[in-house]
């Protein structure tokens, strides 16, 4: 099957796939954008840079169709339960025109971040970052517990029913204390985000010292 064959003519279609670059592979397929054509809208819902959004939106653009930006917060289980946060950028007549197919993906809250494509990766690539950031935080804390002879999950059950109630702490305490995080360990996920937020901070000489500390840590564990 071939991307193209996903695609009718002024119609809606949606990629989430790795990464930039298979994005780009999409766009740029044989017959894709011309058969998307004029009034066609293109979801791009994989997390990526804001560059190679704003670059495959202008590409959009030549051939008379929109890419709208709408990359998911939420795994797969949240899509299931209705329950992915989803920040949108683009055009506004053609959020609107995809707004009910976001809802019917599971999208419980939808944030409007403007007509600027770039705004919606941007705040993807924010979120993975702090929330890379807190696990590994949350490991390092709770491992010097454990190793001290404390319970995590006391403390962890503790830390996130007050000073961090928030569901990343609340989540991932909880997994983190029960050994239940492999997935997470394990998936290659958080290096390629938080390599694509170091890169797009450094491009626009933003300071980068924790996420080029983390992106060190995250490698040292691929090898």
């Amino acid at each position: 099957t071939r991307p193209v064959d996903a695609v009718t003519t002024g119609g809606i279609v949606a990629t989430l796939v790795w990464d930039d670059a298979a994005v780009e592979s999409i766009v740029m397929s044989e017959g894709f954008l011309e058969k998307l054509g004029q009034g066609g809208i293109h979801i791009s819902m994989s997390t990526v840079s804001p560059e190679t959004s704003r670059k495959l939106a202008a590409i959009h653009a030549q051939h008379g169709s929109v890419l709208i930006e709408a990359p998911i917060f939420g795994v797969a289980e949240a899509a299931v339960a209705r329950q992915l946060l989803i920040p949108v950028a683009g055009p506004q007549n053609a959020q609107e025109r995809v707004r009910p197919l976001l809802e019917a993906m599971g999208g419980q809250n939808i944030f409007d971040f403007g007509e600027v494509v770039g705004a919606a990766t941007q705040v993807k690539l924010v979120g993975n970052f702090m929330i890379v950031s807190a696990v590994q935080t949350l490991r390092e804390a709770l491992s010097m517990v454990e190793k001290n002879g404390g319970d995590p999950k006391a403390v962890a059950d503790m830390l996130t029913q007050t000073l961090f109630a928030a569901p990343i702490y609340k989540n991932y305490g909880r997994m983190i204390a029960e050994k239940k995080d492999a997935a997470f360990s394990q998936s290659r996920i958080p290096l390629k985000d938080v390599g694509i937020f170091k890169k797009t901070a450094e491009q626009v000489e933003s300071p980068t010292p924790v996420s080029s500390l983390l992106y060190d840590l995250l490698s040292s564990g691929e090898e």
